[in-house]
């Protein structure tokens, strides 16, 4: 008989086996259209995706460009949590990520949603302002995708009807990506 963690690990494999190679590349492409022109990335989550938003945003702002000139803005909009407390207390809960982000929000900036049901009415919330104000969207998902994979221009989806293997895949993702970047920008050397 497999132990435990034999199963778990065979069965993120099938998972990682699905992998949105393609929507991945397109990825990579809008966040570094995003440095290029110097626009502002929003990221989210809630729970332990919003642990996931901000560790991305980590990665990204200092891991990718520490030694470079010109930097990443990337802005993780769960990690202010005396914003989000006021509009959730004073607002509503699915406002907290779409009321801070309206301060900041340019056309052509990139936000991106992470939600392990795709259906986090706020997460959706900032999804949906930003395509109707000519933003562009990415969104990571599990299980079937929710409504957040079809309202994104770029979704990435770990279908599996496993939170922690959906968020397993999240974090792969983010890491794939922060070398990716590092790769782009020739900075790769110090972390691969």
């Amino acid at each position: 008989m497999n132990s435990f963690s034999e199963k778990y690990l065979n069965g993120l494999y099938s998972v990682l086996n699905e992998f949105p190679h393609e929507n991945f590349d397109k990825m990579i492409q809008e966040i570094m259209t995003s440095y290029k022109e110097e626009k502002n990335i929003f990221v989210m989550g809630n729970g332990g995706s919003g642990s996931t938003a901000s560790h991305w945003t980590c990665d990204i702002n200092k891991g990718c460009c520490l030694h470079l000139e010109k930097k990443f803005k990337m802005i993780c909009l769960n990690d202010n949590i005396p914003t989000m407390m006021a509009y959730a207390n004073d607002v509503t809960y699915d406002d907290i990520f779409v009321e801070p982000m309206k301060n900041f929000f340019q056309p052509d900036d990139l936000v991106i949603g992470i939600s392990g049901s795709g259906n986090s009415m706020n997460v959706l919330k900032a999804i949906d302002y930003a395509n109707n104000n000519n933003g562009r969207t990415i969104g990571l998902c599990g299980y079937e995708g929710g409504k957040l994979h079809d309202m994104v221009d770029i979704p990435l989806l770990a279908r599996v009807n496993d939170m922690q293997k959906v968020e397993d895949v999240h974090m792969i993702i983010v890491h794939i990506s922060m070398q990716a970047i590092s790769r782009e920008l020739g900075t790769h050397s110090s972390i691969c």
